[in-house]
């Protein structure tokens, strides 16, 4: 069975998330742990009894949501689940390369917290830029519409075939949805974010974050690893400080990694962490994939049963 792990971005969270795996597994229980003494929080009362306000800052979201998926991580490792490929959406890319060891635990955490706590800094007025997603078009339309829009608005994450996030100035990406629901877009829905994330005006942000990025020490991931970038696979050669630093003002190109596994024919594809986001638009783009989410023991038991079938 060929198997495709999918790790969440920021926007899934929310308070309680994974608990259920994390009271019934000393593996997971022991990931939380490491990981609070590697940071200096405690990353367990982070995810399980911080009020929405706390966790929704992107300091703490991106850390939060990183170490629930890689505390499942170590519990599929003691049933020999293993992938052949993965990939994430934007903060989901870090968890696929600490799985499949680009990037070791301890540099990985840190670089994560700091890369969380550099976005939430970068954004000056987080309050007058929002994101939405546009459902129902096609995203050569959605550029083509921005483009003709004032003020600050331009696409940001590519989905899945149709659905396209657009992020900008509040006024400017609230008169392109006008526009783009005239166009015959289905639904236009709100994210839960903090500022213009994969655009240009995250530039300085990631000029910071390539200071960090040059501290850490990548390997060739020993399982493929799929980029946000451009949707090719991590390679021996590629400038592993350059790809991340530019997929944080880079729009994420998720549709181009769905429309390559597609093509690889993959069994089962896995959402490792919280929400059901990446199963939806795997589903979206091709009605027959078997996708599974992992949040919860049964969310684990169901992946276990299926792979034995098989």
């Amino acid at each position: 069975m060929k198997i495709a792990f999918m790790f969440p971005g920021q926007g899934t969270q929310k308070k309680g998330m994974c608990k259920d795996i994390y009271d019934n597994f000393k593996e997971a229980r022991q990931l939380y742990e490491h990981a609070s003494d590697i940071l200096g929080i405690d990353i367990a009362k982070l995810c399980f009894e911080s009020d929405e306000e706390e966790l929704n800052k992107t300091s703490n979201t991106q850390i939060a949501i990183l170490v629930s998926s890689l505390a499942i991580c170590k519990v599929l490792e003691q049933y020999n689940i293993k992938p052949q490929v993965e990939f994430g959406l934007s903060l989901g890319e870090y968890t696929a390369l600490i799985s499949s060891g680009a990037l070791d635990l301890e540099q990985g955490l840190k670089l994560v917290r700091k890369r969380g706590q550099i976005m939430e800094n970068g954004i000056v007025n987080s309050d007058k830029y929002c994101m939405v997603a546009v459902i129902g078009l096609d995203s050569k339309t959605i550029e083509e519409v921005c483009k003709t829009v004032d003020g600050f608005v331009v696409p940001s994450n590519y989905n899945y075939s149709m659905q396209t996030v657009i992020s900008g100035y509040r006024e400017s990406v609230e008169k392109a949805s006008q526009i783009l629901k005239e166009k015959g877009a289905r639904k236009i829905v709100e994210l839960n974010t903090a500022g213009p994330f994969h655009t240009e005006k995250l530039n300085k942000a990631s000029e910071k974050f390539e200071l960090e990025l040059n501290n850490c020490n990548f390997k060739v991931p020993n399982i493929d690893v799929l980029k946000n970038i451009d949707g090719t696979q991590y390679s021996f050669g590629d400038d592993f400080v350059q790809i991340l630093k530019s997929q944080m003002t880079s729009p994420v190109r998720l549709d181009k990694i769905i429309r390559k596994l597609n093509d690889e024919q993959i069994d089962l594809y896995v959402e490792i962490g919280p929400g059901t986001t990446l199963s939806g638009f795997v589903k979206k783009e091709n009605r027959e994939n078997k996708v599974i989410n992992i949040e919860n023991v049964e969310g684990l038991k169901n992946l276990i049963n299926l792979v034995k079938e098989n």
